[in-house]
């Protein structure tokens, strides 16, 4: 009879740890955003809503970026705990290659792909430039100073002989828009998700179109040089008539610092990777439809956390050796 007891009550006590919360104590996390105006942004801003409604013990803010660099060396830093960073920049930054900057950002690791960010340049409609090429002594807005935006253009520009004969502006998606209806930029680029709210803010004003920058990427091995992929932006996403644009994207990798705890990262994954979850953040923008169980970490170029490689298992995911911790 006691030993019934013991049996029965040994069950019970681990019953109700199995369903205690997974923490003991409460954590507050920051998340690097990006640039007003652009994707980045309102991805941190929903993942801090959704994550507390969910783990009522996690506090979560959305904290301002210059973009993807910066979130490498931020979160590497664990100076903001989690945030976007594109795939490039990350391994660039893992290797100490990251333009004008040898240190190795070594404590980033991956956690889930988010969507593809295309790289976008904007002119008039009416102006005479066909090619990237055109743009040899234009004023030509790439991006905050630090973001991803700003680094991708410098390579691809410098790659086609460009960049050192024009006029770069460091500025954000939204004062570019500004600068562009106000004819003070003859061309902005943006690398992020489509449609982007300020190349419409942009189009509201004044007949724009893309340059197939994809079609100078090729013709000169930049896809030999840098970890990109060609992509298409379909007919018709800036206005009705406009033609499909070719062009090149990065990965937009969710990354966290590698010393926050595997529980955490676990936990957050389970809740953003959830149905939920994905849809609560395609509903914040639909450019995150991307995000899903299947394509997992596509185009992650540093480590796995192990959080992730928790989570991704799970899924019946198989993890290649060079992600691995």
């Amino acid at each position: 009879m006691k030993r019934t007891l013991t049996v029965s009550l040994l069950a019970l006590l681990v019953a109700a740890v199995a369903a205690a919360p997974v923490f003991a104590q409460d954590f507050s996390i920051k998340i690097g955003g990006g640039p007003t105006g652009g994707t980045f942004n309102t991805f941190a801003n929903g993942m801090a809503v959704y994550v507390p409604k969910v783990n009522p013990n996690i506090r979560a803010s959305a904290v301002g970026s210059g973009g993807s660099v910066e979130n490498v060396k931020r979160i590497s830093r664990n100076e903001s705990n989690f945030g976007l960073c594109y795939a490039v920049d990350s391994d660039l930054g893992y290797r100490g290659k990251l333009p004008k900057d040898s240190s190795s950002y070594k404590d980033i690791r991956a956690m889930g792909y988010l969507y593809g960010a295309p790289a976008q340049l904007i002119v008039r409609a009416d102006s005479p430039f066909k090619s990237a090429m055109d743009l040899k002594g234009k004023r030509v807005a790439v991006g905050n100073a630090g973001s991803g935006a700003a680094a991708s253009a410098e390579r691809f520009f410098r790659h086609i002989g460009v960049w050192d004969n024009f006029k770069p502006t460091f500025m954000g998606y939204s004062a570019a828009a500004s600068a562009f209806k106000d004819g003070k930029i003859d061309a902005f680029w943006v690398l992020v998700g489509y449609p982007n709210r300020s190349v419409i803010e942009a189009s509201v004003q004044v007949k724009i179109r893309l340059i197939d920058v994809g079609v100078d990427a090729e013709k000169t091995g930049f896809y030999e040089a840098y970890a990109y992929g060609p992509t298409t932006i379909p007919a018709g996403t800036y206005g009705k008539g406009m033609p499909e644009c070719k062009t090149f994207q990065d990965s937009t990798i969710l990354t966290a610092n590698k010393g926050l705890s595997d529980e955490l990262v676990y936990t957050i994954m389970k809740t953003l990777w959830s149905t939920e979850g994905m849809q609560a953040m395609v509903t914040a923008k639909k450019t995150f439809k991307a995000m899903t169980l299947e394509n997992a970490f596509r185009g992650a170029s540093v480590p796995l956390h192990p959080g992730a490689v928790k989570f991704w298992k799970e899924q019946g995911k198989e993890i290649p050796e060079k992600l691995m911790p």
